[in-house]
């Protein structure tokens, strides 16, 4: 039975290749088509990465149980020492030795706590270079949206001003392409959250998702400016049709 529990990178990047398919079909060869063709491989790589950075290191994981291994030793040695003791002296003696033990004991505790979460710290550096991909990948999604600007369709051009050859429903496909990427760079870098919980890396997610979810709706202000204007010329248009209509019947004075 198919889960609804968890998120599954397959669907994210199989949702990609279709969005691909579709820019490819309306704007070929566009910077947007090799923008999405990125973000699908770097879905790809999601799950294989994630998957990686969980594992754990078995290295660490060994050197740590050795420290402690090593001071459970040194705690057992020094405990049958004490119990044979039966002269002062010998105990003074044997106390200097127990003062420089349990400095070593002490550093090694250290080394093994150090140990201990050097693999927690390695894994969310990993992660965390991983999701600055999607961060900078939002912002050139960002970037390809930038110059379609509603205010500019058929106002006049400067010798600097960007090519503007859509029409007002392509330049709507266009911006919805760019909504979407972005909803789905984020539920990409989601996937990270899901297989390595950390509170950095949920924080990092989040970051990414309310990134995206800003530069979402700068861009739904604009498909709204163009739906909002295509309404506007329907309405005049319907009401220039409505006036030449009426004043065909209405008879000459």
């Amino acid at each position: 039975m198919k889960s609804y529990r968890n998120l599954a990178s397959q669907n994210v990047v199989e949702t990609l290749s279709i969005l691909g398919q579709r820019i490819n079909e309306r704007f070929p060869n566009s910077g947007l088509l090799r923008v999405c063709e990125e973000l699908t491989r770097m879905a790809e790589q999601t799950t294989e990465r994630a998957e990686k950075i969980a594992r754990p290191n078995i290295l660490l994981l060994a050197g740590s149980w050795g420290l402690v291994a090593f001071g459970a030793a040194m705690i057992v040695w020094l405990g049958s020492k004490a119990l044979s003791l039966e002269a002062s002296t010998e105990l003074t003696n044997v106390m200097q030795g127990v003062d420089a033990a349990v400095s070593l004991l002490i550093v090694l505790g250290g080394g093994a706590f150090y140990l201990s979460t050097l693999e927690g710290r390695l894994r969310r550096g990993a992660v965390l270079k991983a999701l600055h991909e999607f961060r900078s990948i939002a912002h050139v999604i960002d970037m390809h949206q930038l110059t379609k600007d509603p205010s500019a369709l058929g106002g006049p051009r400067t010798s600097s001003s960007p090519e503007r050859d859509m029409t007002r429903y392509e330049l709507v496909r266009y911006l919805s392409y760019c909504s979407e990427m972005l909803s789905l760079a984020s539920k990409a870098a989601a996937v990270y959250a899901e297989k390595i919980y950390d509170t950095a890396v949920v924080d990092a997610v989040s970051d990414i998702e309310r990134l995206s979810t800003d530069l979402s709706q700068k861009i739904w202000q604009k498909i709204t400016l163009v739906e909002t204007d295509v309404e506007d010329i329907r309405g005049a248009t319907a009401v220039s049709a409505g006036e030449l209509a009426l004043s065909r019947h209405v008879p000459e004075g």
